[in-house]
This record gives structure tokens, sequence and C-alpha cells, in this order.
């Protein structure tokens, strides 16, 4: 028997071509999207990365206050006073009457350093937590800009001074910053090394989140001593984690 193959015609009507034209734009687009997405990560990461090095660059060459040289002295002789610049080019000034040393106590130099917009800044303290292997400079301000860079001091007295020495970093949700913090625990030892070499340990006692807006862990609070708060995001960046420790 013989079988008669029947072919049907398909018609494409104008709304049916519309629809497909309709299609095609959105996989363009879709795609289009996927790349600048991909692209956005990608930029994302390698500025992550590049802000990594450049804050192990700025804790690598931290100078502490004892490193710091200065060529002038001062010398007394009867009724003279040298001052000697270096050891090549000594000035003598001439007293009629013994003079007394004066003492001027001048700010340290520090190695100031400006970012992309020419925002000033400088270290002043560096932190370690051996137990999540976190190692930073600590900038001495927090602006959106240094934020990028280090973790930054937030609020309270010089480091390892009698108050709460406040520090706040990005939570990444990888291994940078302070992504880690989150993970510390009561007991666990946080380093603070301040700029004249000395270095402090501070034990974790409490932790805990707050509201963005909740700032109460900044307080001075401390009956004569010394401690820190550490201040990041939650991984889904709603709320802060708070770090409490205390000098031990």
């Amino acid at each position: 028997m013989n079988q008669i193959l029947i072919s049907e015609k398909l018609y494409i009507t104008p709304e049916l071509k519309k629809k497909k034209n309709m299609y095609k734009i959105d996989f363009f687009i879709s795609i289009f999207l996927i790349c600048i997405l991909f692209s956005y990560y990608i930029y994302a990461e390698y500025d992550k990365n590049k802000n990594e090095e450049m804050s192990q660059e700025i804790l690598s060459s931290m100078t502490f206050e004892d490193d710091l040289v200065d060529d002038t002295t001062i010398k007394f002789a009867d009724n003279s006073v040298v001052v000697i610049l270096n050891a090549e080019d000594p000035f003598e000034v001439i007293y009629s009457e013994p003079v007394e040393a004066e003492v001027t106590e001048e700010p340290v130099e520090r190695n100031i350093r400006k970012t992309a917009s020419g925002q000033e800044y400088w270290t002043i303290a560096s932190i370690d937590i051996p137990s999540i292997d976190v190692h930073y400079p600590i900038l001495n301000t927090t602006t959106d800009e240094l934020l990028k860079i280090s973790p930054t001091k937030f609020h309270g007295p010089d480091p390892n001074e009698v108050g709460n020495f406040c520090i706040v970093g990005h939570n990444y949700r990888n291994k940078k910053f302070f992504s880690k913090v989150p993970l510390l625990e009561d007991g666990d030892i946080i380093q603070i090394t301040d700029m004249k070499g000395i270095t402090l340990d501070y034990e974790v006692y409490d932790k805990y989140v707050v509201d963005p807006t909740d700032v109460a862990c900044t307080s001075q609070r401390t009956n004569g001593m010394k401690e820190i708060t550490l201040i990041t995001c939650t991984n889904d960046s709603k709320h802060r984690v708070i770090i409490k420790a205390r000098e031990v």
C-alpha cells in the first residue's frame, strides 16, 4: 500500500515573525548584560587584589618612631652652642652668657600618602590576628576611599592608649581585609602594634550583631582599661558584626 506523504506548508504570519525578532533581541540583550556583569566582576576582583597589594606594601614599609633619626644635634661648649646639621657642616652661634637647652617637642614626621582623589592619609598602627591570619596596617581615619585600601580607625584614642580604639574594615566575603573577623571567638588574641613599635595583646571577650546605625559599641567607658572594637559587615551587608577585646 502506497503511503501518500502530505507536508503542510508552514505559513509565518507577521505576528509570529515579530515575536521571533523580539526573541532574538532579548537573547542578544541577555548576552550583552552577562558580559557586562562578568566584566564588572573581573574588574572588582582586580581592584580588590590591587588594594590588597597596596595594603601589604604599606604594612611592610611601616616606620616606627624609634627608627626615625634626626640628623640635627646640639652640643654645649662653655659659652657657645654648636648646632650640627650633619657631620660636615657645623654651624656655631656664640653667646655672651651660658645658655640652657630649650627642649621643644616636634611632631614625628609621618609617611604621608595620597589617594587617587588627593586625600592624605598615613598609618597609625598595625593589626595582627594569628587565629585567622589577618595582618594589615591601620590608617588614620575612615572614608569610603580609605576603606578600600586597608582597615581604618573609626573612633577612640590613639592605638594602645586607655579607652576604646575602634577599627573598621570591609567584609569582602573572601580572605581579604576583615572578611574572616566574624569567625573570631571569645579567647582569640588580637595584636595591635603602635608607631612606637609597642605590641599589645587584646583578648576577645564578646561578639554580637547590631544595626548599621547602632554605634553604642564605640563607647569610651572602659573603666580605665585599654580595649579595641572591630567592626565589619555581616555577609549579607544588612548588619554589623562587633568584636570586643580587652588588653591582657
